[in-house]
């Protein structure tokens, strides 16, 4: 499960205080995606399964759907890979759903290996490397990096109060 950076996530983003565009934008999305890691973390499975909202998101829900955003994005959009279909509505509220077979160590594992691969694949290009896009027309590899530390962050932001509400735990770091 050592998939994220070897580096204390916060610390590198502290550190990318004064470093090019690129490491900051790395160095936040990073952090963001710990985040969502660590308050998932040491949970049992009964607890990131539990609903505290009526909606159907859960933190297991939550991991899960963060890997569909990153294989999306990074993955279909920035490869531009054809053989798989632009997302629909009932695609992105089925992505929350958790199987009765998944394991929150196996959600942090696919979604540490999807961040893994997002990270291989935009390390390819520079920022302002443009692919099409089917609602935008166009988009680049910067737009993509603010699109997912956005929405990162919201879901970590969701993952923060979901802990919170499991356990009381509460902070960046769980």
């Amino acid at each position: 499960m050592a998939t994220l950076p070897s580096t204390e996530p916060a610390q590198a983003v502290v550190r990318a205080a004064t470093a090019d565009e690129r490491q900051v934008l790395e160095a936040f999305l990073d952090f963001l995606r710990a985040m969502v890691v660590r308050k998932a973390q040491g949970l049992s499975e009964q607890d990131v399964r539990r609903r505290h909202v009526p909606s159907s998101t859960t933190l297991a829900g939550l991991v899960r759907h963060l890997t569909v955003v990153e294989r999306n994005w990074f993955g279909r959009v920035l490869t531009q890979d054809q053989a798989t279909a632009p997302p629909t509505e009932e695609d992105a509220e089925r992505s929350f759903a958790v199987g009765d077979d998944d394991t929150i160590e196996s959600l942090i594992a696919a979604y540490e290996q999807a961040c893994a691969e997002s990270r291989r694949i935009a390390a390819r290009l520079p920022l302002d490397h443009e692919v099409p896009h089917e609602e935008i027309a166009a988009l680049s590899l910067r737009w993509i990096y603010i699109h997912m530390i956005e929405e990162t962050a919201r879901h970590a932001g969701h993952a923060d109060i979901l802990r919170e509400l499991t356990d009381g735990a509460t902070g960046s770091v769980v």
